[in-house]
């Protein structure tokens, strides 16, 4: 295995990104580039959250369903009306049907919640001001009775199954190591990637990501936030374990299993992390 690792640390912000190239394509060895920060504000993870677009590609400028130049999607919950928010369930394939984005979620808990805008039917930020904060305001999400969600993919708007090449999320409140993390399977559920969070501290964000290196298609995600269980606005499962919620998803453009690009496609993937994360160390150092 042969892994280069770039890391800039700052007073506020941590961000580290691993490229690592690992000979054969089987179990969990499939080859990822790593884009992941930690700290108390969206300041603190946006250039790893940059660097993780800059390698999917698709550029910053939204279009319909959240699809960014037909190679990325992005959820960020805003957009959740009432009627699917806090009290309310959000339903699990609300972001392949009612938005169809190519996602649908799963859980062994009960259901998923995405909280109330100010003013609504219940407060804000699940009823945790002191512990969560949004990375884009103002609503974030959790699942319900269980701290995993699974995210499978699906030609959006589609019953088609599908892959990506490329995932990422924004965690909030990451307190403890090594519990809360992103697992990667592919199409045969062969976990391919696993990776822990950063620790951000109470109410920070971390964000964590990877995409492929080699032509790997992921055919679900599972991740795990924290150990403890969201039962209901200001109701957690106990009082001991870490709660942790989500903020914003990312991901390559969902592709049909039968029209899966070439593999070579994906070395600009490589390059254009590596890039985007040169131009943010050179930035810096001009600051």
């Amino acid at each position: 295995m042969k892994c280069s690792l770039v890391r800039s640390v700052s007073q506020r912000t941590a961000l580290v990104a691993v490229l690592c190239l690992i000979g054969g394509t089987g179990g969990a060895e499939a080859g990822f580039i790593t884009f992941e920060a930690a700290g108390p504000d969206p300041a603190s993870i946006t250039p790893a959250r940059d660097a993780f677009r800059a390698a999917v590609g698709g550029g910053s400028l939204a279009g319909a369903n959240g699809s960014f130049g037909g190679l990325r999607r992005e959820i960020n919950w805003d957009g959740v009306p009432a009627m699917f928010s806090d009290p309310s369930g959000l339903p699990g394939d609300f972001f392949n049907v009612n938005s169809p984005r190519g996602a649908v979620f799963s859980t062994p808990g009960t259901a998923f919640m995405v909280s109330a805008n100010a003013g609504g039917a219940a407060p804000t930020l699940f009823g945790f001001p002191d512990d969560f904060e949004a990375f884009s305001a103002q609503k974030i999400f959790t699942a319900v009775n269980s701290p995993i969600t699974d995210v499978l993919f699906f030609v959006p708007g589609t019953t088609n199954a599908a892959t990506t090449n490329a995932f990422g999320v924004v965690f909030v409140d990451v307190e403890a190591a090594n519990v809360t993390k992103l697992e990667f399977f592919d199409v045969s559920n062969n976990l391919i990637y696993t990776r822990n969070a950063l620790v951000s501290g109470n109410q920070g964000l971390t964000f964590l990501g990877a995409a492929a290196t080699a032509g790997e298609r992921i055919g679900r995600v599972r991740i795990t936030a924290g150990a403890n269980t969201f039962v209901s606005n200001g109701v957690l499962g106990n009082l001991d374990d870490e709660i942790v919620v989500m903020d914003d998803f990312l991901y390559g453009e969902p592709v049909g299993r039968a029209a899966v690009p070439e593999p070579g496609l994906t070395s600009l993937v490589v390059l254009g992390g590596i890039g985007a994360l040169r131009r943010w160390r050179r930035s810096r150092q001009g600051a």
